[in-house]
């Protein structure tokens, strides 16, 4: 049995923008996945301190005002997701994230911003692992693919119903479910530990910057620099 049929946690953020170390979550979720099939969930809605921008309330739907008269303050929010993560992680589950450097990076610098301990304090000093990022994956098992590798696409491509796109829980359950159709369709994934997938998607990932980052050198950038960590990006400075 591969992992893609064991217990996964599917994990997605809503947030106030696009860049993750500024921007603020207002909407949360995690879904206990088994076979593909959500046994569990839990969600959550913050009021993020600061206005959502229009742009931002265009894609997730959620207005200002339901967030500062429904959402919970946002270092509970932070607080709380952190410590069901950590809690999976702790006991070797694997956490399905689509792009997971913006979720786990912004989780992070919320986290710094309240004064909250950090995600690796609560793993004892560990990196967060096992993660499991359907992006990183897609783009290695099937590089040449063209088009779009957004969620939506992807899931497209593998026949997976998205459902609600841009709503944490249903972007949270879409990513859990693409990571086992990868691994159905890729057997060579699916018989990779976690733990082994986790190093593989680390490596993946640090050669396909390395590679942009040449690309985009070669295209006239010459001071171009993308950054190769994954799943989380370090926070270089503190957050505001």
């Amino acid at each position: 049995m591969g992992w893609h049929q064991e217990l996964l946690i599917g994990f997605d953020l809503e947030t106030t923008g696009t860049d993750p170390r500024e921007a603020r979550i207002v909407t949360g979720a995690l879904i206990e996945v088994r076979g593909g099939k959500p046994i569990g969930r839990r969600e959550w809605l913050a009021d993020p301190g600061v206005p959502i921008p229009a742009e931002a309330v265009a894609v997730h739907g959620i207005s200002n005002e339901r967030a500062a008269s429904e959402g919970r303050p946002a270092d509970r929010v932070a607080d709380e997701l952190a410590r069901a993560l950590t809690g999976y992680w702790d006991a070797g589950v694997p956490v399905v994230a689509y792009n997971a450097t913006f979720d786990l990076t912004l989780l992070s610098a919320e986290l710094q911003r309240h004064g909250l301990p950090s995600l690796r304090d609560r793993l004892g000093g560990r990196d967060p692992a096992p993660v499991i990022d359907p992006y990183i994956i897609d783009r290695t098992a099937d590089r040449y693919r063209k088009g779009k590798r957004n969620l939506e696409a992807v899931c497209t491509e593998y026949g997976v119903v998205l459902g609600d796109a841009h709503n944490a829980t249903a972007d949270a359950l879409g990513a859990a479910r693409l990571a086992c159709a990868i691994a159905d369709r890729y057997p060579k994934i699916a018989t990779l530990g976690p733990a082994t997938l986790h190093r593989q998607q680390i490596a993946w990932y640090a050669e396909w910057a390395a590679d942009f980052q040449e690309f985009l050198r070669a295209k006239g950038d010459t001071a171009a620099v993308v950054e190769t960590d994954w799943p989380m990006r370090e926070l270089t400075h503190r957050v505001s």
